[in-house]
C-alpha cells in the first residue's frame, strides 16, 4: 500500500462511479472547523460483513438466464474482492418463498386440510415447479467456493400453510400447538443446508413480523409469540447442538423498536438472542442505538433495504445508501448489512407479488444475459470492497453539516478505511485527523468517497 492516502469517489450525478483518485499526502495536524477526528484505539463492534440477498429471482436469473462464461464473470464481480469485485462477505437467504419467488411455496406444503407435525414430508425442493428455489443451491455453493468466508443467514416469509391459522402462506400467524414443529421445520432447513456444503450463520423467525402482504406469503408474529417460540422451543432446541445459528429477533423496520425491546425483556428469550436485525423502510436509524444502548450485550444488522424506483433511492440511491446504511446503520452498532436483492432483471423481476419497482445490485438482462451495476452495486462496494470481516469501527467525530462518516481498522493488515458521505449541494472541505498526522480533502457536491491508510 502506498504512504499516503488512498480515495476512491462516486458522485451522485454518476460522473464518477469508484473512481480510484490520486493518492493525499500527509500533513500536521490542522485546526479547522471541518474537522474529523479519529481515534483508532477506541474500538467498537466487530464486522461480519456487506452484501445482499440470493432471493429465489436472483438466482433464477443468474442460473436460467446467463450462459457459463457470463455466470462466472458476475459471481467473481460480486463475491471476490481482487480485480475489482464488490467483496462480499454476507447474504441472506429465505426459506420459502417470498415475493421474489416465481411461485409461493413452503418446504413442507400439503393438501388443504392435512398436517405434518413430524415433517416427513420436509424438502429443499419445493412441490410447486420453476419456483427459482431450485436454483439457489447451485449459486449460493459457487459464491462460497469463490469467497469461502461468506456469512449466510436466513429467514421465512411463511410458515407452511398448515401451521398458521389462516390455512394458507398468506396472511394468518402460527398456531400454538405448532410452535414445537416449526422450530423443527427452522432446523431441518438449517440441517437440510450443511448437508448440502451451506452452513447457516444466523436464522430469524420471521420477516417482518408487523407486516401482513396482501398478495405473498407473509405472517404476523407478535413479540409475544416470537418470545413464546424462540424461549420455549427453537431457543432450547438450537443451544443443545454444537455450531448451531444465531438466532437474530425482529427483522423489520426501525418505527417499532418497542417490539424487539419486549421481546428482550423476557428472561428466557433474551439468553437465546444473539442479536436483533433491522430493515429500512420506516423510521429513524437511532432506533438501532437505543436498543443497543438498553441490552448492549446484543449486536445489531441491518438484514435489509432494498433500492427501487421511489424516493429517495430512485433520484438519491448513492446517498442513502451510504449515508443510512453504510455510516448510520454501522454508527448505530451494525455488524453487518444486507441490501435486499442480489440481481433482478430489466422489468424488476421476476416476482410473485410485492414489490414491482425494486432493483437489484445488478440488472441482468433476461434475453441476453449480460448484467450492468446499478447504484446500490456502487454504494455498497465503498465498503464491502474495503472494510474486510474481523474490521473493527473505531471512534472518529462527526464531520460537520452535510458531512458524514465511520472508520474502520482492518484486522488482518490494520489500514484504517473511512466512508465520508458529502450530501451537500456544493463540495465540501473537511481535515481528517488521526493521531499526530492529517490529510485534507475537498469532496465534490453530493458524493461519496472511500479513503484507505496505513
Amino acid at each position: 500500500m502506498a504512504s499516503g492516502v488512498q480515495v476512491w469517489l462516486s458522485m451522485a450525478d454518476g460522473r464518477k462511479r469508484l473512481s480510484h483518485e490520486s493518492d493525499i499526502d500527509f500533513g500536521a495536524a490542522m485546526t479547522t472547523e471541518s474537522a474529523i477526528d479519529i481515534d483508532a484505539s477506541r474500538r467498537y463492534q466487530a464486522m461480519v460483513g456487506f452484501g445482499a440477498a440470493i432471493t429465489d429471482s436472483s438466482a433464477w436469473l443468474i442460473e436460467k438466464r446467463m450462459n457459463a462464461a457470463q455466470r462466472d464473470k458476475l459471481l467473481r464481480d460480486l463475491f471476490a474482492r481482487d480485480d475489482g469485485g464488490l467483496g462480499i462477505d454476507f447474504t441472506r437467504l429465505t426459506i420459502g418463498a417470498s415475493d421474489f419467488s416465481r411461485a409461493h411455496y413452503s418446504l413442507d406444503d400439503l393438501p388443504p386440510g392435512q398436517s405434518d407435525p413430524a415433517l416427513a414430508h420436509f424438502s429443499l425442493t419445493p412441490k410447486v415447479p420453476d419456483t427459482g428455489a431450485e436454483e439457489v443451491l447451485p449459486v449460493v455453493r459457487a459464491a462460497l467456493a469463490i469467497n469461502p468466508r461468506l456469512q449466510v443467514m436466513a429467514s421465512p416469509w411463511s410458515a407452511p400453510a398448515w401451521m398458521k391459522t389462516s390455512g394458507s402462506l398468506l396472511h394468518g400467524t402460527l398456531k400454538y400447538e405448532y410452535h414445537a414443529a416449526f422450530a423443527d421445520y427452522l432446523i431441518k432447513y438449517v440441517d437440510a443446508m450443511a448437508a448440502a456444503g451451506v452452513p447457516i450463520f444466523a436464522l430469524t423467525v420471521q420477516n417482518e413480523p408487523r407486516f401482513n402482504p396482501p398478495d405473498y406469503p407473509g405472517m404476523l408474529l407478535s413479540a409475544g409469540a416470537r418470545r413464546l417460540l424462540i424461549g420455549e422451543q427453537l431457543g432450547p432446541k438450537l443451544a443443545r447442538r454444537e455450531h448451531a445459528p444465531l438466532i437474530f429477533d425482529w427483522d423489520h423496520n426501525w418505527d417499532i423498536e418497542t417490539e424487539p425491546l419486549a421481546l428482550l425483556a423476557d428472561p428466557r428469550a433474551n439468553r437465546y438472542v444473539a442479536a436483533v436485525a433491522w430493515h429500512c423502510y420506516a423510521g429513524y436509524v437511532d432506533a438501532q442505538t437505543r436498543v443497543h444502548d438498553a441490552y448492549p450485550d446484543k449486536d445489531a444488522y441491518l438484514t435489509e433495504c432494498s433500492g427501487g424506483d421511489w424516493k429517495p433511492m430512485r433520484d438519491d440511491g448513492l446517498l442513502t445508501i451510504a449515508r443510512r446504511l453504510l455510516i448510520g446503520s454501522v454508527r448505530g452498532w451494525s455488524r453487518g448489512v444486507l441490501l435486499w436483492n442480489l440481481a433482478l432483471d430489466e422489468n424488476h423481476g421476476p416476482h410473485a407479488g410485492g414489490c414491482d419497482n425494486c432493483r437489484g445490485l445488478v440488472t441482468i438482462d433476461s434475453k441476453t444475459g449480460n448484467y450492468t451495476r446499478t447504484v446500490d452495486y456502487v454504494a455498497l462496494a465503498h465498503a464491502s470492497r474495503f472494510v474486510r470481516p474481523g474490521a473493527r469501527r473505531v471512534e472518529s467525530s462527526e464531520g460537520g453539516k452535510d458531512i458524514d462518516n465511520v472508520v474502520f481498522r482492518n484486522a488482518d493488515d490494520g489500514s484504517l478505511v473511512m466512508i465520508v458521505a458529502n450530501s451537500s449541494q456544493s463540495a465540501q472541505r473537511f481535515v481528517a485527523r488521526e493521531a499526530a498526522r492529517a490529510f485534507a480533502y475537498t469532496m465534490p457536491a453530493r458524493s461519496v468517497a472511500t479513503f484507505v491508510w496505513r
